[in-house]
């Protein structure tokens, strides 16, 4: 190749992601339910899944048991390891398992862990072995950041620029949807059967993700993987940094820092705010199944269309709107009381508008990322994300101990703003 000339890997990857698009133009049903999007659908669920067993069933455990509603607000800090994974995400795109290959071998690992780990909570005692729940919730969270880096890359790599919006829509419901594991069927289930054996079933719902990773194939490669560690370390961050500058990556940055501050602070104690309001670990759980159930599944649908046609950019401005006027329906719920209704039009609201927000936000990450170098700068960017829902979350508890639900709905509210401001530099509402 001559000096100067162009890269051929960047050319091919141009090819590549050219060819995708005009597939991608083609109209019809096919194009929002197809084979890529089933596969959005299974590991989305899959993805989700050990995240909220950790942040809905877990705290719904240790309030029942008697435990302190500040010691459960610093359980978030078990979360610890989805605000690092970008520091071992060089190790998952440099080395592979034999088989299965690159992706498909960590997600596999992973994922047989999870389920043996969430099912081995059952069968410790917050009564006598907190320590021993801190340090196996710390291993699930471990297991299921390093299940989320692959999976990101495979998405990333599995769906072109422009199916990046409702591809990523439909991953994040279907994440969103799982919540109904251990936000619905376990807390029922919780009712009638000991603690053990509803871990071990919510344990059980990680096999659909094991089966989707055996069955599926190895997707696209992009460029050259990396040849060594120094280049699966240095060449993502410098590739970020060097594409519009220092200011511009900053920015990235700090809008991926804000844009989901306000919710996730919000949504972070939602299972004991109810069960103080006086429900019933039933009624959370079946008002859950029913208003959250066809919530997200509207949420899913609509929102990959919409993200079709209006672009990302657009889309972070409409569900962002939404996300925060969520928030003040928990403050409303606060106000009210104990209200069925109100109840299940706040977890509605929650399940559709959040997850939408949530869609935008994800295939903005995407559409950031460069495909060479997919499962390092995914990592970094979605580590960066879940900072506020890792150190400002433990907080949360000592904060609602000194404000009551309701002042503490709206200063989430208020965070919720910031993140908003930044969109008129980061993703203008003109640019699709």
């Amino acid at each position: 190749m001559q000096a100067g000339g162009p890269d051929p890997s960047a050319l091919r990857v141009r090819m590549t992601l050219s060819a995708q698009a005009e597939q991608a133009a083609k109209p019809g049903w096919r194009h929002y339910f197809n084979r890529q999007m089933l596969i959005c659908v299974s590991l989305g669920f899959s993805s989700g899944l050990p995240l909220f067993i950790l942040y809905n069933l877990l705290s719904a455990w240790l309030k029942v048991e008697g435990v302190d509603l500040k010691a459960i607000g610093l359980f978030a800090l078990v979360g610890f390891p989805y605000t690092w994974k970008f520091v071992w995400s060089p190790l998952m795109d440099r080395f592979q398992f034999p088989l299965l290959g690159r992706r498909r071998g960590w997600m596999l690992v992973t994922q047989a862990a999870l389920l043996a780990a969430v099912a081995g909570l059952g069968f410790l005692s917050p009564k006598t072995e907190l320590t021993a729940i801190v340090f196996l919730c710390g291993v699930v969270a471990f297991l299921s950041a390093s299940q989320d880096i692959v999976i990101d890359a495979y998405r990333r790599e599995l769906l072109s620029d422009q199916q990046q919006g409702s591809g990523t829509a439909v991953f994040v419901n279907a994440y969103k949807f799982s919540t109904l594991v251990p936000g619905s069927l376990s807390l029922i289930l919780s009712d009638f059967l000991s603690w053990q054996l509803v871990f071990i079933i919510t344990a059980l719902f990680m096999l659909p993700g094991i089966l989707t990773t055996l069955l599926i194939s190895e997707p696209r490669i992009y460029g050259v993987p990396p040849k060594n560690l120094r280049e699966a370390v240095v060449l993502p961050f410098k590739e970020f940094i060097t594409r519009r500058g220092w200011s511009h990556a900053l920015l990235i940055l700090a809008f991926i820092f804000l844009y989901k501050l306000g919710d996730s602070m919000a949504t972070s104690l939602a299972t004991p705010f109810y069960i103080d309001l006086g429900f019933s670990r039933t009624q959370i759980g079946l008002i859950a199944k029913n208003a959250g159930l066809w919530a997200s599944l509207a949420g899913g649908i609509l929102g990959a269309v919409w993200l079709e046609k209006t672009g990302v950019n657009r889309g972070l401005w409409i569900f962002g709107v939404l996300q925060a006027l969520a928030i003040l329906g928990f403050a409303i719920l606060a106000k009210t009381g104990m209200s069925t209704w109100m109840l299940g039009a706040v977890i509605g609201m929650e399940a559709f508008s959040v997850g939408l927000g949530t869609a935008a936000f994800t295939g903005y990450i995407a559409t950031t990322t460069d495909p060479r170098y997919t499962a390092t700068q995914f990592a970094l960017f979605t580590s960066l994300a879940a900072v506020p829902r890792t150190f400002f979350n433990a907080a949360t508890g000592y904060i609602v101990a000194q404000t009551g639900w309701f002042t503490f709905f709206i200063l989430c509210f208020v965070l919720a703003l910031p993140g908003m401001m930044l969109l008129p530099k980061i993703a203008p509402w003109r640019e699709k």
